[in-house]
């Protein structure tokens, strides 16, 4: 089975109070985008991975990956939106497979759990990472104009990677951008396919506030 991997790392350095991207701040003297590539490679060496990057930022990626241990990979120009940027990887994709579309700042997902996903996916025909919530959760009822309380029993936090067929992305993709279009999953989602949950883990966290890299410096050690 054809393995892909793309990594959207489209952010900005806005709520890192940074003025570097945060994908390109350092993780243990690494790239954070460069663990997050790194750990798709260990799963499985033949897995090809796509990058999508601003262009503007493609030079810069290539000078700061210069003196580290090489990954395969290749770059494909991001979009204005997740939306776009997931679609432009998807138009390149050239053999039927299973395709694993991974948040660029999510640099602490477990290579054993990436392989995990990929054999859940190809048995169930998609699957994405979700963790159960730990905290209270409320939502806004604007009928009620106030907040009520749901039960966190039945809440999933969702994480990515998010494993889908060639065919189904390439389908989904097609369909004009709407709104709800949150995730990857939620356009595969429109299509009326059903979307497989599996456990993800609380250690895969998404890089977006220093605290975050804070944590993630304790967790990789």
């Amino acid at each position: 089975m054809k393995k892909y991997a793309i990594i959207v790392a489209g952010g900005s350095g806005q709520r890192m109070q940074s003025a570097v991207p945060k994908q390109f701040l350092l993780l243990q003297g690494k790239p954070v985008l460069y663990h997050t590539l790194a750990a798709f490679y260990q799963a499985d060496a033949t897995t090809e991975i796509i990058l999508v990057l601003p262009v503007d930022q493609f030079s810069y990626w290539e000078t700061l990956v210069a003196g580290l241990p090489p990954i395969p990979h290749r770059l494909v120009a991001g979009g204005n939106s997740r939306f776009q940027s997931s679609q432009h990887a998807i138009q390149t994709l050239t053999e039927d497979g299973m395709v694993a579309i991974h948040d660029g700042v999510r640099p602490l997902i477990d290579p054993d759990l990436i392989t995990a996903s990929f054999k859940a996916a190809s048995e169930k025909g998609n699957a994405v990472l979700a963790v159960a919530s730990k905290d209270s959760v409320r939502f806004y009822s604007s009928e009620m104009d106030a907040f009520k309380h749901l039960n966190r029993e039945s809440i999933r936090l969702i994480q990515t990677p998010q494993i889908f067929s060639v065919k189904d992305l390439k389908e989904a993709f097609q369909q004009s951008y709407s709104e709800d279009f949150t995730d990857d999953a939620r356009v595969v989602e429109a299509l009326g396919i059903q979307i497989n949950l599996v456990e993800g883990s609380y250690k895969n966290i998404k890089i977006t506030t220093p605290e975050d890299l804070l944590l993630a410096e304790v967790l990789i050690k």
